[in-house]
């Protein structure tokens, strides 16, 4: 199988390419270690695909050999300190979709939303997408046509280099997208500054991050592989297109301007480019979930190859507690860690998914409502993420340890969702008429038939903004959708423990973005710590 094929590589420069990277012992000194020199490295064009591997590793894993120890940073568990695993809990825990049993250091203080500048896992997410961008950047900078050239790469290698460059690039700018969204005002390196332990870059405001992000996905447009033609798990045309409609779906948040007709510009190239629906819902979070026509990019994990504590792992054991069956999740236990809240559940006429197939939600022995944010048995559990195949396989690794269900980062349905909510904000490029439509294939998948299906006067951006939840829910996406909606800080959206408290209750606006970690500030001090902390 190509994914199989991509998690073999994607193994081979954890493991093998500990000369190109090593732990982090300071917090910006987030620059690769060598053990030989670029130019040994890069004489070999056979290096060059396990090094943009080693790119791609740095979201789905957490050291140089799996599951633990050789972290790629240090100072926190290896497992928690995985990409997805910290960028999925501070999306979504400090959401209505998501909490958590577990008590670990102040982990809970992203559903009570009391966090500070010394929060260990925001930090922790922090120091994973300037990882990202540490190792993206070395690759960019080796990878020039006069580096290239120097190298003797030539031919149809040279080509080929110039795509790996271009992938880079796209996840060099998909990690930049995270800190803009999460952080606003960031430091700031590319390929242009210099490799030095000494170096400390300056803060980027958060308009001009938005601007750079836009100015790279522009200009690899053209140069990434097209759409669907590249191999599983890697970035293509289309990856950049949904980041494009993202960051311009989100510009009022992020610069104060609307551009709303641009992002309905790069979702139609994504609708145009040839993806499908899967024909159900629940396909999309198995274990074969890369047979799926649906997905636009991914982060891949294999039982075998990619093995973590954090990503996929984490995502598929800590919903399983209580009276849950693990093995009917493909796992050999549960971790009795993540539910959601009753205000979640109530976007859902009907929580048995006897009608809406997406109400996922397991309540044998569980509670609604949340008396102890710390027991499993309080509040609904979600059976969304799973460990066996479409088949009723378990996945490749029989222990039950480590799952094959790949991380779902982009995919079709939230570019239809995206382009219903553009049309509605007043984007010009699309229709009411289509944008109902692609709402309403989703329902009509959810449904089984055209039960659930609405009209005109029914799509509205609350019905919008619930959608989004319904369909994408645990995948990433609520935290910004919240803040996007206004919905995210202030009263006009409560939910339990929101705020430290049962019955939930306003925070502060500030809070819509998480603070520049305290030991950060300490050793750069061109850093200027966001407003309210």
């Amino acid at each position: 199988m190509i994914k199989q094929y991509i998690n073999k590589w994607t193994l081979a420069a954890c493991m093998g390419l500990t000369l190109m990277t090593a732990s982090c012992t300071k917090d910006l000194d987030r620059v690769p270690f060598y053990d030989q020199t670029s130019a040994s490295v890069y004489n070999d064009f056979r290096n060059y695909k396990p090094i943009l591997a080693k790119i791609y590793a740095a979201y789905a894993i957490s050291g140089q050999q799996g599951p633990a120890g050789k972290p790629d940073l240090t100072g926190i568990d290896e497992g928690f300190s995985n990409y997805i695993r910290q960028y999925w809990q501070a999306q979504e825990l400090s959401t209505d979709e998501a909490v958590i049993a577990w008590n670990d250091g102040n982990l809970k203080d992203y559903h009570f939303m009391t966090w500070t500048s010394g929060n260990e896992f925001i930090k922790a997410v922090y120091d994973r997408i300037f990882y990202v961008i540490a190792v993206a950047n070395e690759f960019i900078r080796e990878t020039t046509d006069d580096k290239l050239g120097s190298h003797g790469i030539s031919g149809a290698d040279l080509e080929e280099a110039r795509q790996f460059r271009a992938e880079a690039r796209f996840l060099r700018a998909l990690a930049y997208y995270h800190a803009l969204d999460l952080f606003g005002n960031v430091p700031f390196a590319t390929e242009n500054d210099p490799v030095s332990a000494s170096f400390l870059p300056k803060q980027i405001s958060r308009a001009d991050l938005y601007t750079y992000v836009e100015s790279e996905l522009k200009a690899i447009e053209t140069e990434l592989v097209a759409a669907r033609q590249n191999e599983y798990g890697r970035a293509d045309q289309a990856a950049a297109w949904t980041l494009l409609a993202k960051l311009y779906l989100n510009a009022k948040v992020y610069i104060n301007q609307d551009k709303y007709t641009d992002a309905i510009t790069y979702c139609n190239k994504v609708i145009g480019a040839g993806y499908g629906l899967s024909d159900e819902y629940h396909k999309l979070f198995l274990a074969d979930n890369n047979t799926s026509p649906e997905m636009i990019f991914t982060i891949t994990y294999d039982g075998l190859r990619t093995k973590t504590y954090g990503g996929m792992t984490y995502l598929v054991h800590a919903p399983v507690g209580g009276s849950m069956s693990a093995a009917s999740f493909g796992i050999n236990g549960g971790w009795a860690g993540l539910r959601t809240t009753a205000a979640f559940v109530n976007h859902f006429s009907d929580i048995s998914g006897n009608t809406d197939k997406r109400a996922m939600f397991y309540t044998n022995g569980q509670s609604l409502e949340i008396d102890d944010v710390f027991n499993f048995t309080n509040g609904y559990a979600i059976a969304k993420f799973k460990n066996i195949t479409v088949a009723g396989e378990q996945g490749s690794d029989k222990t039950g340890d480590f799952p094959d269900t790949d991380y779902p980062m982009f995919r079709l349905a939230d570019v239809y969702l995206m382009y219903a909510e553009a049309v509605l904000r007043g984007g010009t490029g699309g229709s009411t008429a289509t944008a109902l439509q692609y709402v309403n294939q989703l329902r009509q998948r959810a449904y089984g038939n055209a039960n659930g299906n609405i009209t005109g006067t029914q799509l509205t951006l609350d019905f919008i903004l619930a959608e989004r939840g319904r369909e994408l829910f645990w995948e990433g996406h609520r935290r910004t959708d919240l803040i996007r909606f206004g919905r995210f800080t202030g009263s006009t959206y409560i939910w339990p423990w929101k705020g430290g408290v049962k019955e939930g209750k306003t925070v502060e606006d500030f809070r819509s973005l998480y603070p520049i970690p305290s030991a950060d500030r300490t050793a750069n001090p061109n850093l200027v710590q966001n407003n309210g902390y």
